[in-house]
């Protein structure tokens, strides 16, 4: 910019300055169109320090966004040039009638106190003009009472019990699973929610308040007001069918197509105990039991989805059953094949186990339905009761007697099992139907026999199911204090015990399933393992043995604190995770160079057909920076986790999820100081007034330019 001024000063300026006798200019010109350029650089450069005088950003928030289904949009939403109001702290339901009704500085800015983040609370703040947005403080400790923003019955419609399967049993009508769940995440609000995850930025918001927004002697308080404003535009409206009909139509016709929207999708991880060509078909007499759990999470905010319990407690014990079933020194020798299988995007309407039944369905999977022997899924499994562990099935399938039989023997298989472990296993009752489950997609393509292994007979135990709150804490992990962070990997609590019993009944089931004859007193999970996974998937991912038993190239996707939201990057961090533990849980070392292992096919020996082959960074030398890389054979594979209505084409599919996640082009915070709009007017005459006057003495300055501007001639230079 400085050098564009000072380009059009040459061609303007210094013409007037120099008339047309061709003098040289004297040397203090020079000097000045040097200072001007100068201050005009500072100027410039100094334009980022005035904003940050002015705004206070907030760094650690994590915002509500916009979802869309074949039907309807849920979320939230800023304008496009983001939401401004003055801040008011409420931290009790009566301080909403300052902002629903007294105050006089509307529309306002609420800091809301997590225990009142609720359905409630936010339906009476949908419903008027007052108010431009909302921070939420989070709330520690949780909300005693619970708090959950899904629906009371997940996923409805889109499990198998319909009009014409179990109508007793549709939309709940037998059991509510979720009691506590407000449907809070799946309302649409027309202002911006943000949540504040740092404590020390919420008191500086409260510190700004109180300084400057408190009424005084029961009036309202005096200009300069503290007021926030949060940016958090969706380009996606409407619906999932406008928006990808929208995306479509961008992508034929225009040159720089602006997609709005995108499908929520990642990708599933599976493996097999015994290995098979994942680019071929199974026998169709071979029979494969599955094994199943989630991995993806969700909360009302955007990236933050801890999962303890409604997530990771269930797939952290399906690894370890999965190790324990590995050590067995005869698991080549059984009749039956297991898969252990890790669905994504489970939380929006099942849409990794939709697409892999799809895929078997079209022959587009290693395994068709057919193969299928049985299915066993766990589903939220750190709360027990008296270490009560429920199996639930389904009564609707146990009708046809080939089925029941099968069940029955499951049923049988499962309780030998527990004998002599810390686990009572329950049969929840043949009236009963499966909770919201994977395996529901599954009976949908037909009649398979299986299991369902929860925590809970009926309703959830977990009473922050699909909310921030569900965190380790929830799942009553401890640590003594004053560990270091290497110590509390290490460190055994009392959930990784029991989850470690789980995981073994589950393991000695299956091998029995899969017809193992041997002992199973040997197979047994290590609540060692067990640990470490719920610090990795919990607490903190950037540890050492993550770091051990991943490839180089992806190590930025360890960050501190994990979630589990499904997002439509993929793969997410969670699944990169599972994909590597369960490599290093249940594959082999093997003796290969880096150019093998990279390049399997080039050795004859490789199998890589039947193998996949990573080469991972290894643990840290001794007293040294440096790591021991090596290379892991394993029969871990990805499949795709994207619903098969996008595949179709049928973005207004009942049969199918289709969520999708809106685009955004920034999403952020701050407050500031604002002025009253008498002075902001005020300052808007006045700016006006001098416009105009620079305009006039400019334009008189310009035409006196020859008179004001003429250079004396030089005395020397006398005309005769």
């Amino acid at each position: 910019m400085a050098a564009a001024v000072g380009r059009a000063w040459d061609s303007r300026g210094m013409e007037a300055a120099a008339g047309s006798c061709g003098a040289q200019l004297p040397a203090w010109w020079g000097l000045l169109r040097g200072l001007l350029l100068a201050v005009l650089a500072a100027g410039s450069c100094q334009g980022n320090s005035v904003e940050r005088k002015i705004y206070i950003p907030l760094n650690k928030t994590a915002p509500c966004v916009r979802l869309l289904n074949a039907t309807h949009q849920i979320g939230c939403q800023s304008s496009i040039s983001g939401d401004t109001g003055v801040i008011h702290v409420v931290e009790k339901e009566e301080d909403l009638n300052w902002v629903l009704v007294d105050g006089p500085h509307p529309p306002y800015m609420i800091l809301l106190d997590g225990n009142l983040f609720n359905r409630r609370v936010m339906l009476q703040l949908k419903g008027t003009s007052r108010v431009s947005g909302l921070a939420v403080a989070i709330s520690k400790p949780s909300p005693p009472q619970g708090f959950s923003p899904g629906l009371k019955c997940p996923n409805d419609g889109f499990g198998v019990y319909s009009k014409d399967y179990g109508p007793q049993f549709a939309h709940c009508n037998k059991t509510v699973w979720n009691p506590v769940g407000s449907g809070l995440s799946y309302e649409d609000f027309d202002f911006p929610i943000f949540l504040l995850e740092d404590a020390n930025e919420t008191q500086v918001i409260k510190q700004c308040y109180q300084d400057h927004n408190v009424p005084r002697d029961g009036s309202g308080p005096e200009y300069p007001l503290c007021a926030m404003q949060l940016f958090s535009h969706m380009h996606a409206v409407t619906s999932t069918v406008t928006c990808m009909r929208r995306s479509s139509l961008q992508s034929t016709f225009s040159i720089n197509p602006e997609v709005v929207c995108d499908p929520l999708l990642d990708y599933n991880v599976w493996s097999t105990l015994q290995p098979i060509n994942s680019s071929g078909k199974v026998d169709p007499e071979k029979e494969v039991i599955i094994v199943a759990t989630r991995i993806d999470s969700h909360s009302f905010f955007w990236n933050i989805a801890p999962g303890a319990e409604s997530a990771v407690s269930s797939f952290v014990t399906h690894l370890a059953a999965a190790e324990a079933l590995h050590k067995a020194s005869d698991v080549h020798l059984l009749q039956r094949n297991i898969m252990f299988t890790f669905f994504q995007g489970e939380t929006f309407d099942y849409i990794g186990s939709s697409r892999m039944v799809y895929d078997m369905a079209k022959d587009k999977f290693p395994l068709r339905l057919d193969n299928i022997h049985s299915f066993v899924e766990l589903n939220q499994v750190a709360l027990r009761n008296d270490s009560i562990l429920w199996i639930h099935t389904d009564p609707v399938s146990r009708m046809n007697e080939s089925v029941e039989v099968q069940v029955r023997n499951l049923l049988d298989i499962l309780s030998n099992s527990s004998v002599g472990a810390n686990v009572t296993l329950q049969e929840a009752g043949y009236s009963q139907p499966l909770p919201p489950s994977s395996f529901q997609r599954f009976l949908r393509a037909r009649h398979i026999p299986g299991v369902v292994l929860t925590d809970h007979k009926t309703a959830f135990q977990n009473r922050y199911y699909q909310s921030m709150y569900d965190t380790p804490e929830n799942i009553r992990m401890q640590y003594p204090a004053g560990l270091s962070p290497e110590e509390t990997l290490e460190y055994v609590t009392d959930t990784a015990k029991s989850l470690a019993e789980v995981a073994t009944v589950v393991a000695r089931a299956l091998y029995r399933l899969a017809g193992g004859a041997n002992n199973t007193s040997a197979i047994q999970a290590d609540p060692k393992t067990v640990s470490r996974m719920l610090y990795g998937f919990l607490i903190k991912m950037n540890n050492s043995w993550f770091q051990s038993i991943i490839k180089p190239d992806i190590k930025g996707i360890l960050g501190d604190v994990p979630q589990h939201y499904v997002a439509v990057s993929s793969p997410v961090n969670t699944t990169y995770l599972v994909q590597y533990v369960l490599a290093n849980l249940t594959g082999t070392v093997v003796n290969l160079t880096k150019e093998e292992c990279l390049n399997p096919e080039k050795t004859p020996s490789s199998e890589k057909e039947l193998y996949e082959y990573a080469w991972v960074q290894g643990s840290l030398e001794p007293n040294s920076t440096s790591r021991v890389p090596y290379c892991v054979r394993s029969t871990v594979h990805l499949s795709k986790a994207l619903s098969p209505a996008f595949e179709l084409r049928q973005w207004g599919s009942t049969e199918y999820s289709t969520w999708t996640e809106s685009r955004w082009k920034e999403i952020r915070a701050r407050i500031f100081l604002v002025a009253s709009k008498e002075l902001e007017i005020i300052t808007l005459v006045v700016g006006i007034a001098i416009l105009i006057f620079s305009l006039i003495a400019t334009y008189f300055i310009n035409a006196k330019a020859d008179v004001l501007f003429s250079i004396p001639q030089d005395p020397g230079a006398v005309a005769y």
